[in-house]
């Protein structure tokens, strides 16, 4: 029977491989599964700095371990089902692990890290790079934050694999994000999205996508690459997915994750969430449909930002809509041990924004190769193909100044904190939506390009900046109280609170 403490320190003496095929056949064993998830969990949850940290809040060290244990759940559910075919655990264990465990890392990845760190003041690179490789969709929904459709904007296929490989080479990423457009409408020199996922077998991807084209020939080939796992988007039940993405879309959704379920391919679920359906998209009959009929594995949550087309303040969730969100965001997570990570109220699991390369985080790249902080900050501080023209690398993109702004000002908010009373609060950790006026000030002070009309539409809008700036007033209305309160008090009751949300 495998150890833990074993095959960690055989991995560190070279016999990576044999003691990694070890650990997949005992988690494809429904004998030996659970002791050895169980075993895995205690193993990354002692790990020192992540999840005992004392620079940072007792409750900020829960929050994670809570989120934590909802992964491996999420993972150990999905193997009972068989949800997950051999190829699909056989990479998960080499790519995504590794991103949770030095000791899995491979030889490339360690190097790559080092060598980032000497050349960047010490600093740790992203971990992971997001990637919109086409901006055509075959859906044109109301108020996309890349006002997609029939468009022919795509990235060509050698410069989609030279950013692939660099990002692997320089950064040791191993796992990426593909966004869009539709990412399944790619196709550049007769490639697509599964071709880069067949090119790239040492890394693991994550494709947001409308599920439209996922037929059972695709979610055979999946399953067969085993290294793309579709995140689907949903708006909410039957009536609201179909009124912002077109009539019949549900009923192909739901098509689209039988059959992926029938191939062993896990998927999870997109939210957008805004004024109008933040408390069906949470609610136990919707958590029920989606991660119990359904099978669902995981779930990602974003707040409605007002970018992309037609934009409107008005479908922000109200600052007590959000309040309540977190809640029961959170709820889920610890009680019924979902992974459900809300992208703005799960920031104390991130340490706050994660944009511009921040360490662990990640940049963005458009269609266009317009290299932005984030996808929900369409200003583009550089263009990765001026950069490959000039000669220059990501690690030049890296060390754009806009980008050195963004984390100048996220090591002032908390990463560089160093005593949990010195923080800054993450329960509003985004540069833009929660502090637009700081953030707003790097856009006017460093000039990055908008990516698209209602980019710059939103610069020129005043009423807009007026709205935000009051927005913030009240996000910080609701949730100052609650992070001195629930996060800075060190009191042994706040300690020991495990799942008081």
């Amino acid at each position: 029977m495998i150890s833990v403490r074993n095959w960690t320190h055989q991995i560190s003496e070279g016999s990576a491989d044999l003691t990694l095929k070890a650990l997949e056949q005992s988690l494809w064993s429904d004998t030996l599964r659970d002791w050895v998830i169980r075993e895995i969990t205690e193993y990354i949850l002692a790990r020192k700095g992540t999840f005992v940290d004392s620079r940072r809040p007792h409750q900020v060290q829960l929050d994670k371990r809570d989120m934590m244990r909802a992964l491996v759940n999420s993972f150990r559910l999905a193997l009972d089902r068989k949800q997950i075919s051999r190829p699909v655990l056989h990479t998960l264990l080499r790519a995504a692990f590794a991103n949770y465990l030095d000791e899995m890392q491979d030889q490339q990845s360690k190097n790559a890290v080092q060598e980032f760190a000497r050349k960047h003041q010490n600093q740790k690179p992203p971990n992971l790079l997001v990637v919109s490789p086409t901006r055509t969709c075959n859906l044109r929904c109301t108020g996309c934050y890349a006002s997609a459709g029939p468009s022919g904007e795509r990235l060509d296929w050698p410069l989609f694999g030279r950013i692939v490989s660099e990002a692997k080479k320089l950064w040791g990423v191993r796992f990426f994000v593909i966004s869009g457009g539709e990412p399944f409408a790619y196709r550049s020199e007769g490639k697509s999205l599964i071709d880069l996922a067949k090119a790239h077998r040492d890394c693991f991807f994550m494709t947001y996508t409308n599920g439209t084209l996922i037929d059972e020939r695709l979610a055979g080939c999946l399953a067969e690459t085993g290294n793309l796992t579709p995140a689907i988007s949903v708006e909410g039940f039957e009536q609201r997915t179909d009124a912002r993405r077109g009539a019949g879309v549900f009923k192909r959704i739901l098509a689209a994750m039988g059959h992926l379920r029938s191939a062993g391919v896990p998927f999870g679920i997109s939210l957008t969430a805004t004024r109008e359906n933040a408390e069906e998209i949470l609610s136990d009959r919707f958590i029920n449909f989606f991660f119990d009929e359904q099978q669902a594995v995981y779930g990602w949550l974003f707040q409605y930002m007002p970018i992309g087309r037609a934009y409107t303040m008005d479908l922000l969730v109200t600052p007590e809509q959000r309040l309540w969100m977190w809640r029961r965001t959170w709820q889920i997570i610890r009680e019924r041990q979902i992974l459900l990570a809300d992208f703005w109220n799960c920031g104390t699991v991130s340490e706050g924004c994660i944009a511009a390369g921040a360490p662990g985080g990640y940049l963005y790249i458009d269609w266009n190769g317009k290299v932005m902080p984030c996808v929900f900050v369409p200003y583009a501080a550089g263009d990765i193909r001026e950069v490959y023209r000039q000669g220059g690398t990501l690690d030049d993109v890296y060390e754009l100044p806009y980008f050195r702004a963004i984390r100048r000002w996220q090591f002032e908010y908390g990463l560089g904190k160093q005593r949990p009373e010195e923080h800054s609060n993450w329960l509003l950790p985004c540069s833009l939506r929660d502090h637009y006026a700081m953030g707003r000030g790097l856009i006017d002070a460093y000039h990055p390009q908008p990516e698209d009309e209602a980019a710059a539409e939103a610069l020129h809008d005043e009423a807009y900046r007026r709205r935000f700036i009051q927005y913030d007033r009240e996000l910080e209305d609701q949730f100052g109280h609650i992070w001195e309160e629930e996060y800075l008090n060190e009191s042994p009751v706040a300690a020991g609170a495990d799942a008081r949300h």
